[in-house]
């Protein structure tokens, strides 16, 4: 697993979304699942949004196998919730999320 202080960035504009793992784009995974070929959303609970929270639990736990039982409620909990263009994560809310079933609370 990634550290508690590893951040995450999203940040939707004209061209699409962008995720950052860290400084680093953050990579789809369509070869676990291809649910958005065209890449991530959040804010509901579509494709998009699938693909996003597959690829930061696959990201932060480095396994895949974790990652393809857990991102459907992952999706559902967190990613589907997140409201605006911009958004910010860190590890410590993933880890938490894991432990809890639940996202951060705010």
């Amino acid at each position: 697993m990634k550290p508690d202080d590893h951040s995450y960035s999203g940040m939707r504009g004209p061209g699409g979304c962008t995720v950052l793992s860290g400084w680093t784009p953050l990579k789809v995974r369509l070869e676990l699942r291809n649910h958005s070929p065209t890449g991530f959303e959040w804010g509901y609970g579509g494709s998009g949004p699938s693909q996003l929270a597959l690829a930061l639990l696959a990201d932060f736990t480095g396994d895949d196998a974790l990652a393809l039982s857990k991102y459907q409620e992952f999706k559902r909990t967190f990613i589907a919730t997140i409201d605006g263009d911009t958004w910010r994560m860190d590890g410590a809310t993933i880890r938490r999320w894991l432990q809890n079933g639940q996202p951060e609370e705010e």
